[in-house]
């Protein structure tokens, strides 16, 4: 379990790391039926060893398996934070269209007191930045591969016994085989964002968020009983907001998101709040995100939930300063933060002073010991593995110099 700061600022990361071309063409293999499933776990136990031993290498304090794990239907050199989901949900039928390129639909439409999630293509800051994300070349979504994203179409169900327990199995090896006395986490994704598909099935989409808490209980609870800390990926509370359209109001959308907060909580009941982290972030493509929801609005729900640290972004340069939000929230006692520090959504490699800089700036506001150094977003898929390995190295070096300024 994560405990605070005690003569030094201890550093994590929030999941995603780069995949190793052996990993990639194993997963492509065991896609294409080419492989078992037993065939493909040993590769990626051996794999999950090396990407372990990497960040232990670099000093980081509470490490995870880089979602390798996370196997995906398509895109698999990508991050598979939300569609490995596809595989481990039941009740969902593959579809034939790429959601984020559907422009030409009907956009889906919002009312004061009932919002209703348009789809991603008319996203509001896609609306107004069309063109910067449609140019081919340099656009936000040039390179991009394609996703068709499955519908609801029976009742969700966990289906992802196999695969979790290969998650959990694989980063036990791991850590037992490098003697590593690391703390480790494991991703799983938040029922609010499980439920953003499109539904054929249930009443409501309310019913759908309540059918994916119930599913992704067991996942949250094989995790924990395996002796790691999960850490809910949950970037719905605040990138959907982007997605209403037109804007709603701050207090319609708060009680939409509350759905999703009391919903993850029922699927969190009876697990330690100390080995859960919760992980909020306003999306991690690269666009302008000029319609982002202040971090202010978010921050006492995001509270709410029942977890003992809170990541989220805080590098990025549309949130970087919103560091100031917690002088006036007060930070629950027992509580930790796990801000954002290195950014996954530039190439520039943060200097470590920034690092240590930043890393002071939210000790002044709650405290040294409740700070723990991290990344905005998982870094795997989003900066090149050089890039992504020079990040991790800055955050680490960043935090020794605040350690010895500090403690």
């Amino acid at each position: 379990m994560t405990q605070p700061n005690n003569d030094r600022f201890q550093t994590t990361h929030v999941g995603s790391l780069p995949r190793t071309r052996r990993l990639l063409e194993t997963n492509r293999r065991h896609q294409e039926g080419e492989l078992g499933w037993d065939e493909f776990t040993s590769v990626l136990h051996e794999e999950v060893v090396g990407v372990v031993r990497r960040q232990d290498e670099l000093g980081i304090d509470v490490l995870n398996d880089g979602e390798y794990g996370h196997i995906m239907t398509q895109s698999v050199d990508y991050g598979g934070w939300w569609n490995y989901s596809f595989t481990r949900l039941s009740g969902l039928t593959p579809g034939n269209a790429d959601r984020w390129q559907e422009a030409d639909e009907e956009v889906v439409l919002s009312e004061p007191g009932r919002i209703r999630l348009a789809s991603f293509s008319h996203r509001r800051d896609r609306t107004r930045f069309k063109d910067a994300y449609h140019d081919p070349e340099n656009g936000v979504l040039a390179g991009r591969k394609p996703l068709n994203q499955p519908s609801i179409t029976g009742k969700i169900e966990y289906i992802g016994e196999d695969a979790v327990a290969a998650d959990v199995a694989g980063l036990r090896r791991a850590l037992d085989e490098l003697e590593s006395p690391a703390e480790g986490f494991v991703a799983a994704l938040s029922p609010g964002s499980a439920a953003r598909l499109p539904n054929e099935f249930y009443a409501n989409d309310e019913e759908v968020v309540w059918a994916c808490a119930e599913a992704l209980k067991h996942e949250y609870k094989a995790i924990v009983d395996a002796g790691f800390t999960v850490q809910i990926d949950d970037p719905s509370i605040a990138e959907s907001w982007d997605q209403v359209v037109p804007e709603p109001t701050v207090e319609d959308y708060l009680a939409f998101t509350q759905v999703r907060i009391d919903a993850l909580n029922h699927a969190l009941d009876g697990l330690p709040e100390d080995k859960v982290r919760f992980h909020l972030c306003w999306g991690s493509w690269h666009g302008p995100h000029t319609t982002d929801i202040e971090f202010r609005h978010l921050v006492k729900q995001m509270l709410e939930v029942r977890a003992g640290s809170y990541s989220f972004e805080a590098a990025n340069v549309r949130h970087a300063h919103e560091w100031k939000v917690w002088r006036d929230v007060e930070l629950p006692e027992g509580k930790l933060i796990v801000p954002g520090l290195v950014s996954h959504s530039t190439n520039v490699v943060e200097h470590p002073e920034l690092v240590a800089d930043r890393l002071e700036q939210f000790a002044s506001v709650v405290g040294r010991e409740h700070v723990i150094a991290s990344t905005d977003c998982g870094l795997g898929g989003r900066v090149h593995p050089d890039i992504a390995w020079a990040k991790l190295d800055s955050l680490a070096e960043g935090a020794r110099l605040a350690s010895e300024r500090l403690f």
